[in-house]
């Protein structure tokens, strides 16, 4: 019996020991491999063109795998500012990111301002509002008009300016209808459960499901300029500036381009 037992210890022991030579070869090859994860924090906004950017820079860079947090600048702002995990920042707005910089958190010398866009008023595609103007929003028949948060959503602190630059923003905040980012605002227009909405140039026009009635004057609004920056906290700089780099390359402009943003 004590020699069976001696045996099976034994064995057991060079299980034990296979497996840890296993797992140690695994974790050698982890490293040797050096897959980065690249937290990326953007504005809703741009969704649909980081998303074929990332594709096509991890097509080029297989060792880098981009994550993506997506939602509204200002929300975007006090995740990373409560520490959450963010080597990159694409704002739709310089507030926020005159914020981060101002607390300390940006790499020095990373920050550029990428692109330009415009606000518009959008209405459902079928049976939407006959609107030509943003001063109609006042009309009777408008019950319900979709805005950002103004807070802390870009596209709501434009559409106040603009509604404040008409003298109809009291008007206005009556029927308003607020959303946590531009897509809510969009997805609320899309589905009819508001007359109208405002929204920039480049999310309307990924939707097939509303029509643009009307652009807001350039000189109701400060001009909308969508900053990027690495951030200082980040455990991937080099990766994070290299793909800051590629977003401005040539072909990433062309890619901006097809989804209606203006580039700087």
């Amino acid at each position: 019996m004590k020699k069976i037992m001696v045996w099976m210890m034994a064995m057991a022991m060079m299980v034990l020991s296979g497996c840890g030579g296993q797992q140690a070869a695994d974790s050698s090859a982890a490293a040797e491999k050096g897959t980065i994860e690249l937290h990326v924090s953007a504005a809703a906004s741009l969704t649909d063109v980081m998303k074929e950017m990332a594709a096509a820079y991890e097509k080029e860079h297989p060792n880098v795998k981009i994550v993506f947090n997506f939602g509204s600048s200002g929300a975007l702002q006090q995740a990373i500012e409560n520490g959450g995990e963010t080597d990159l920042f694409f704002s739709a707005a310089q507030k926020q990111m005159n914020a981060l910089d101002k607390a300390g958190l940006l790499l020095e010398g990373t920050r550029r301002d990428l692109l330009q866009n415009e606000v518009v008023l959008i209405v459902p595609k079928e049976g939407g509002n006959d609107l030509n103007d943003f001063k109609q929003v006042t009309a009777r028949d408008i019950k319900h008009i979709a805005l950002g948060e103004p807070k802390g959503v870009p596209v709501g602190q434009y559409s106040e300016e603009v509604f404040t630059k008409l003298g109809i923003l009291e008007d206005v905040k009556g029927k308003a209808v607020y959303g946590s980012d531009v897509r809510q605002v969009l997805s609320w227009v899309e589905t009819g459960e508001a007359e109208c909405g405002v929204v920039y140039a480049t999310d309307a026009a990924v939707s097939d499901n509303v029509r643009v009635v009307a652009k807001a004057p350039s000189d109701t609004h400060k001009p909308i300029i969508y900053p990027a920056a690495v951030l200082k906290a980040s455990q991937h700089t080099d990766a994070a500036k290299d793909f800051l780099a590629f977003a401005s390359s040539d072909a990433s402009k062309k890619l901006f381009e097809k989804y209606g943003f203006e580039v700087k």
